[in-house]
């Protein structure tokens, strides 16, 4: 396939790739069938919408969509003993992942239980001293004290850990890949047990346990009780889905824009005191979720105590929601110190081995373990290829990988530690985790490539840019851009379109910050329009542009709506630019 606009290196070293033959016919099919804008139309053509359910995907009903509860093996048991325990007053305990998942997931349960008059005792491990997952002697400890312990987001390979909670019954909530055997606990409730259809393989741990609750109420009002409004704590199943990368399709894509739209109401005094902290000014989008309110959240289980991501999203105080939103802001802000460290080591030891490969990683002694999964991100977007980073400490490594879009890593990393070439390891497809001998690290890394290769990883091009098509300037209307966030939200397998607007002129151009780019730009017939490009002076991108000298230019980006001081207007995230 020829280069879109003929852009075989771009200012940024990538080839521009636009929307294949089939792609163009079926969006002017739906444009001529819909009368819907053909940018749009192009969105709704890459996504495979058929011309009869436009309507439906545009605006998607989550009692549509949302499946019975009881399709997950183990559900009714689980619901059966979670009702039973709220019932007698039982003493209940919730064993929670340290990341916005695991928490977010936590956070429903302690909410949903408060509401009943029924507190929980939240045990999240610590990331360094613990490990993840449950250990024998936290579940020990906790089975001493509680009558049921609810493992969220963990728990499904964990045979030890969950037999040493004598006395007390456990139940799983995960999504997490399950093993040939399920552990001994009275449910596993997961749609990646071995013995699921797949159906919702999809879900991430929050939307599992909403599930549960969903059945949990649904038993109860039989019984003549009124639950807890489940409606009010989609932000908490939004946040989660999109930070834990899970894909926003199918009823993902109804959870999360449900949930967006509770969060909007700022009920929450945990993630309003954080929205406010990180300066969000406008309407929640997956933007938020994944950039700037996961990260922070996520700051405590990596650098430091485990439990403040859940102890804020649980929080019904104001005064302590706002004091757990500035400690998190601050962790978040060493993370990112030692995170540019890691980055920049790492990135130079994978270029020194080879970028081209299926699989691209890195290994260091000292790398902080609360950082490597955040690196492996880097690669990942950096090269279009699933990535691993690993820390090594006391000849032995603890590593994070991450995934791109039809290639399974979770079930790679599994099989690797069945062979035995890994301590542990498993996940899900997008994200996973591990620990190897350091004896064993280059084999287990070579075998890793391999079963990654047989997938397909490393087929696309490291340096090619997606466009779904062409757009000028005087057509980029607010109207447009909100027709096209209908389509949305945009994330994991389901990216946000990118279009190229050609022969532009760039009217104004000035750095912003340290290696922001803010640029106007038109197509030299009366139309103008502005631009941000953040991380332009990282690559060639940003000097180009600032010194243009008259030049003009292929653009490419997302279309967004810049919201400032009460005035909204279209802008373009530039990603990528090449001399016309």
């Amino acid at each position: 396939m020829a280069a879109f606009l003929g852009v075989e290196q771009s200012l940024t070293g990538r080839t521009w790739v636009g929307p294949s033959l089939e792609q163009e016919r079926r969006a002017e099919a739906l444009a001529q069938a819909t009368r819907l804008p053909e940018p749009l139309c192009h969105t709704l053509a890459r996504r495979g919408v058929a011309d009869a359910d436009v309507q439906s995907f545009l605006d998607p009903k989550l009692r549509d969509m949302l499946p019975d509860p009881r399709s997950l093996k183990d559900m009714e048991p689980a619901a059966a003993r979670v009702q039973s325990a709220v019932e007698r007053r039982e003493r209940i305990a919730v064993f929670a992942d340290y990341d916005v998942d695991g928490g977010s997931s936590a956070a429903l349960l302690l909410t949903w239980l408060r509401q009943l008059g029924r507190p929980a005792t939240l045990y999240v491990p610590d990331r360094i001293d613990e490990g993840y997952g449950p250990n024998p002697a936290a579940m020990k400890n906790l089975a001493a004290n509680h009558d049921l312990i609810l493992c969220v987001d963990c728990g499904t390979l964990s045979h030890d850990a969950l037999a040493a909670a004598d006395g007390a019954d456990v139940v799983v909530l995960d999504h997490h890949l399950g093993g040939e055997t399920l552990p001994p606990a009275l449910a596993v409730v997961n749609p990646n047990r071995q013995d699921e259809s797949g159906a919702l393989a999809h879900l991430c741990a929050a939307s599992v346990v909403f599930l549960l609750l969903v059945e949990v109420n649904r038993r109860m009002r039989a019984a003549g009780v009124r639950g807890p409004d489940l409606m009010a704590l989609l932000d908490l199943v939004a946040l989660a889905t999109v930070a834990d990368v899970a894909p926003l399709i199918g009823v993902n894509r109804a959870l999360v824009r449900s949930g967006l739209k509770v969060m909007a109401r700022r009920e929450r005094p945990g993630l309003r005191a954080l929205a406010d902290i990180a300066g969000m000014k406008e309407a929640p989008r997956a933007y938020h979720l994944g950039y700037l309110l996961g990260p922070r959240i996520n700051a405590g289980g990596r650098i430091g105590q485990a439990d403040l991501g859940a102890r804020l999203l649980a929080t019904d105080e104001l005064a302590e929601a706002q004091a757990l939103a500035e400690r998190l802001d601050g962790l978040n802000r060493e993370r990112r110190d030692i995170e540019a460290r890691v980055t920049e080591e790492a990135m130079a030891q994978a270029e020194a081995r080879g970028l081209d490969g299926p699989l691209v990683w890195a290994a260091g002694e000292g790398w902080h373990p609360g950082v490597v999964g955040i690196v492996a991100s880097r690669l990942k977007e950096a090269t279009n290829r699933p990535s691993v980073v690993i820390g090594l400490a006391d000849q032995e490594g603890k590593g994070s990988g991450r995934s791109v879009t039809g290639v399974d890593l979770g079930a790679a990393i599994h099989r690797v530690s069945q062979e035995g070439l890994l301590l542990k390891g498993g996940g899900h497809k997008m994200a996973a985790g591990l620990t190897v001998a350091a004896d064993l690290l280059e084999p287990a890394m070579d075998r890793l490539a391999e079963l990654l290769e047989r997938q397909g990883a490393g087929a696309g091009g490291p340096r090619d840019l997606d466009l779904d098509g062409l757009l000028m300037p005087g057509a980029v209307t607010i109207e447009l851009i909100e027709r096209i966030e209908a389509a949305g939200p945009f994330g994991a397998a389901a990216p946000a379109p990118r279009f190229a607007l050609p022969d532009m002129a760039i009217l104004h151009a000035r750095r912003v910050g340290e290696s922001h780019l803010k640029v106007s730009f038109g197509d030299g017939l009366g139309a103008r329009m502005d631009a941000i490009s953040f991380g332009a002076f990282d690559t060639p991108l940003g000097a180009r542009l600032e010194g243009h000298g008259g030049a003009r230019f292929h653009l490419a980006g997302r279309l967004e709506i810049n919201e400032w001081n009460g005035r909204r207007a279209p802008q373009l995230r530039l990603e990528d630019a090449a001399e016309a």
